[in-house]
């Protein structure tokens, strides 16, 4: 049987071999607009273009934050940082709203708006890509955009009262109505996204405002957004905090198993497997930066891991489910491509700070099903659904919603927790 190490080093050869060679020659080849600027977001099972004549500032931060990312961890060389500044330009230049400030949620492939609103969870994105564009890069258009739309979230969107953020606002930037209109919620997407993005904000201005900010928003995900006995992730709250029922907001991709009248079944009881994890790996990376002692949090990333363990991951036909009961309990035993994206990353690391035999062994089970049932070979790219057997459910590679963020990403910091495992003394 081999040893651990090898095993390590097998996979991180199969991680960096898919990455190098399919992942992204994948969007090397095709998602660059040569025509109008920015990138192509929508293709089909064989890699080909859709035409869908849309472009959306989510898609498009979303890019740029991967061509950053790879290129400030050495893959892709200057064709990475080419593609990033590309997408900058676009996105600066056609989306970005001059009059009211912050990035309208669509345009049309040419640059023209089709949906003028401002939505707090692709500004988090924005945030996110400016502030790794320019620490890949140095250009500081990219730092100067992330600290314009932070200043525009704490002025718009941060609730004073009850504290945490509004999510959905009019290009004004007046909160949207009640409902599926989704100005009377708060999730725990936006938060986790906003903390993600603080954090490389932070990382990349040091200001203190940015610091504090980041502080805050861990703190209120914890106290407010996490369940208090299983400290699992809830996905939706109104104002006071109250725990809302899980609806469809009007302006979202991804959730097309929602019943017609926009509820989910379970509504008020329901956790993803792949967001807690998520929220475990991007919570120890923001402690890292802040300086701060991962012991006061250690009991917290346990429930969740234990929580991912032994309700999220299929023992028997692989992968991660979707989600399931805060109390454990699957409800959707189908498999997507970014709770496994996830897991990945957040396994890797928890081989670093926790128990490297235990997590390792759960880590080779999703490896296994991603490598084997999730990627696309020939095309590149990786299926968005599957069955819990591992059949095909949909078979786009990409569109708005299903985009690069999590496959690349999972890639290179996969990739990195590796090279870091492999260098540890008491992992034999």
């Amino acid at each position: 049987m081999q040893d651990i190490k090898s095993q390590i080093l097998s996979c991180k050869k199969e991680v960096e071999y898919h990455l190098n060679n399919e992942l992204l020659p994948f969007w090397f080849d095709r998602s660059m607009d040569k025509i109008h600027g920015g990138y192509i977001t929508h293709f089909d099972k064989d890699g080909k273009d859709t035409g869908a004549d849309e472009k959306s500032m989510l898609g498009q931060a979303r890019s740029i934050y991967v061509y950053s990312s790879a290129y400030r961890h050495g893959y892709g060389g200057e064709q990475s940082a080419d593609f990033a500044r590309h997408g900058v330009d676009f996105l600066i230049d056609k989306m970005w709203d001059s009059e009211e400030g912050g990035f309208y949620w669509m345009t049309n492939r040419a640059g023209s708006i089709k949906i003028d609103a401002k939505i707090l969870y692709g500004h988090s994105f924005a945030i996110y890509s400016l502030s790794e564009y320019t620490l890949a890069t140095g250009d500081i258009r990219g730092i100067e955009y992330a600290e314009k739309i932070f200043d525009l979230i704490q002025k718009y969107c941060a609730d004073t009262h009850f504290g945490g953020y509004f999510e959905m606002f009019e290009r004004n930037w007046k909160l949207k109505g009640h409902g599926a209109a989704g100005g009377d919620r708060k999730t725990l997407d936006v938060h986790m996204h906003l903390m993600e993005a603080f954090t490389t904000l932070y990382e990349c201005s040091g200001k203190e405002v940015h610091r504090c900010k980041l502080v805050e928003i861990i703190s209120l995900i914890i106290d407010k957004i996490l369940h208090p006995e299983f400290r699992t992730g809830i996905p939706q709250f109104f104002a006071d905090w109250k725990i809302a029922p899980q609806i469809k907001f009007d302006i979202i991709w991804g959730w097309d198993r929602f019943s017609e009248d926009g509820s989910k079944g379970q509504a008020e009881d329901n956790t993803s497997y792949g967001h807690n994890v998520e929220f475990a790996w991007l919570l120890m990376h923001a402690l890292d930066l802040l300086n701060l002692p991962l012991k006061k949090y250690i009991n917290i990333i346990q429930k969740q891991y234990d929580h991912a363990l032994a309700h999220g991951i299929d023992w028997e036909y692989g992968g991660v489910f979707v989600e399931g009961s805060h109390a454990g309990g699957v409800y959707d035993r189908e498999k997507e491509f970014w709770q496994n994206a996830e897991m990945l990353i957040a396994l890797t690391q928890a081989c670093l700070v926790l128990n490297p035999e235990k997590y390792w062994q759960a880590y080779q089970n999703v490896h296994r099903f991603v490598f084997d049932k999730m990627i696309h070979h020939e095309v590149g790219e990786w299926w968005p659904l599957l069955t819990r057997h591992g059949q095909l459910i949909w078979t786009h590679m990409s569109h708005n919603w299903k985009i690069n963020y999590h496959t690349v990403r999972s890639m290179i910091e996969t990739a990195k927790r590796m090279e870091l495992l492999l260098g540890k003394n008491n992992i034999d």
